[in-house]
C-alpha cells in the first residue's frame, strides 16, 4: 500500500490522520508548522516528535514535493520553474517580485481543456488535474527551494489550467495557504482566476473567501465565443450575473477583478472599450488590462501602446479602477498566457460544445 503524502493535507485531514494512528490531534498544528513555515520534510528532524511517533509516521506517510527540473531567471527578476510531476508531465510556475510584493503564479492542471485562443497552455490539450500536494508543493518550492529568496506574499491561480475545473483540490490548497499554522496568507492575497464556469462560481463563495478574477477578454458574445470558447456554454450575461451573486454572498465590500487581454485589432478598439464599460457598469470590479504575450503558433499580436492607453483612458473616464499589467518574464516565456510545461501524453480534449463540461 502506498504511503500517504501529507504535504497536501489540510489541518482537518491531518487531525484525522493523527487520531487514526492513536496520536493527539494537536500534532496536526505541529506538522503544519514544520512543513509549511520551517520548510522541513524530514520526520527525523522534527524535534518535538518522539521516536515512537516518528516511527509510526514513517510506516504510513511521507512528505514529497514535485521536483524542480529547471529554473529560468528573467532580466526583470522573474523566475520560471519547470516542475516534474510523478505522472511524467511537467508544469510551470512563475515567481514575480515587485516592490514589497512577491507573487507566485501557480498551476492547477497539467495542460488545459478550455482552448482559449490567446493561451499557449490551451494549445497543448489536457492531461490531468493536480492533486493538493502538487498544488501546495509549488508554494513550498517557491519558499524553500532556494532559501535565499524572500517568502511569497501573494498567490494567484493563473498558471496552467482552469482552477475551477479542479475545484476540490484548489479549494483545499487555498485553505492550507490561508491556515495560520501554515502560510497564513490573507484572503486578499490569494486569487483564483476562472474563464467563467458558472456552476463553480455559484458554489465558490460558500467554500472560500479568497479573491476572484474572471478572464473576460471580450465585451460581446460573438467575439468571446472565439477568444474564450467556454462562452458558448456560459455566455457573458449569465457569467456577470454569477459574479454579482458571488459578491453579494461575500458581503464584505470586496470587488471582482476583470481580466482583459488586449490583442491588436481583435478586441482593443475604442468601440470595444465602450462596450466593455456598458456591460460592467453594474458590477463592482476593477479591470486589469493585459497586453497579449506572443507564443509560437499563434498569429495574435500585442496591442499598440497608443491603443492600450486609449482603452485605459476611456475606462478611467467612466469611473473604473484600471491597471495595465506589466509584462514580466517575457524573455523566458514566463508571461501571462505563455506557460506550456511538458505533457507526457495529451489526452483528448473535451468538446467545448458539451453541456456536461463541469468539474
Amino acid at each position: 500500500m502506498s504511503k500517504k503524502n501529507l504535504l497536501g493535507y489540510s489541518q482537518a485531514e491531518l487531525e484525522k490522520f493523527f487520531l487514526e494512528i492513536n496520536e493527539p490531534s494537536f500534532r496536526a498544528k505541529q506538522l503544519l508548522k514544520w512543513v509549511h513555515q520551517k520548510g522541513e520534510l524530514d520526520f527525523d528532524k522534527m524535534s518535538n516528535f518522539n521516536k515512537k511517533l516518528i516511527s509510526k509516521m514513517k510506516e504510513v506517510a511521507t512528505l514529497v514535493t514535485p521536483k524542480v527540473e529547471k529554473v529560468l531567471q528573467s532580466e526583470d527578476g522573474t523566475k520560471k520553474y519547470l516542475i516534474n510531476l510523478s505522472s511524467g508531465s511537467s508544469i510551470e510556475m512563475v515567481r514575480i517580485p515587485e516592490n514589497k510584493r512577491i507573487t507566485l503564479c501557480i498551476s492547477s492542471q497539467a495542460g488545459c481543456a478550455l482552448q482559449c485562443t490567446f493561451c499557449a497552455t490551451g494549445a497543448q490539450g489536457f492531461e490531468k488535474n493536480l492533486s493538493p500536494d502538487e498544488i501546495v508543493g509549488q508554494l513550498w518550492l517557491a519558499n524553500f527551494y532556494d532559501r535565499k529568496d524572500p517568502p511569497i506574499t501573494n498567490v494567484v491561480f493563473m498558471g496552467m489550467g482552469e482552477p475551477l475545473l479542479n475545484f476540490e483540490p484548489v479549494i483545499s490548497s487555498a485553505s492550507i495557504m490561508r491556515n495560520e499554522f501554515a502560510y497564513f496568507l490573507s484572503k486578499k492575497r490569494i486569487t483564483i482566476s476562472t474563464s467563467g464556469l458558472i456552476p463553480q462560481i455559484n458554489k465558490l463563495a460558500s467554500r472560500t473567501d479568497v479573491s476572484l478574477a474572471v478572464s473576460l477578454h471580450a465585451p460581446d458574445n460573438a467575439l468571446r465565443d472565439i477568444i474564450v470558447p467556454i462562452n458558448r456554454i456560459y455566455p457573458i450575461d449569465s457569467l456577470l450575473n454569477a459574479c454579482k451573486n458571488y459578491l453579494s454572498i461575500q458581503k464584505d465590500g470586496r470587488f471582482l477583478t476583470i481580466e482583459y487581454i488586449l490583442i491588436n485589432e481583435i478586441n482593443d478598439s475604442l468601440e470595444h472599450a465602450k462596450s466593455l464599460s456598458k456591460i460592467l457598469a453594474e458590477l463592482t470590479c476593477k479591470i486589469n488590462l493585459i497586453p497579449f504575450n506572443p507564443f509560437e503558433g499563434c498569429e495574435y499580436a500585442r496591442s499598440k501602446d497608443e491603443n492600450i492607453e486609449l482603452f485605459k483612458s476611456y475606462l478611467l473616464k467612466k469611473g473604473f479602477t484600471v491597471t495595465v499589467r506589466s509584462t514580466r518574464g517575457g524573455d523566458i516565456d514566463g508571461a501571462c498566457g505563455q506557460l506550456v510545461g511538458n505533457l507526457k501524453k495529451t489526452t483528448q480534449v473535451k468538446k467545448i460544445t458539451s453541456r456536461k463540461f463541469v468539474a
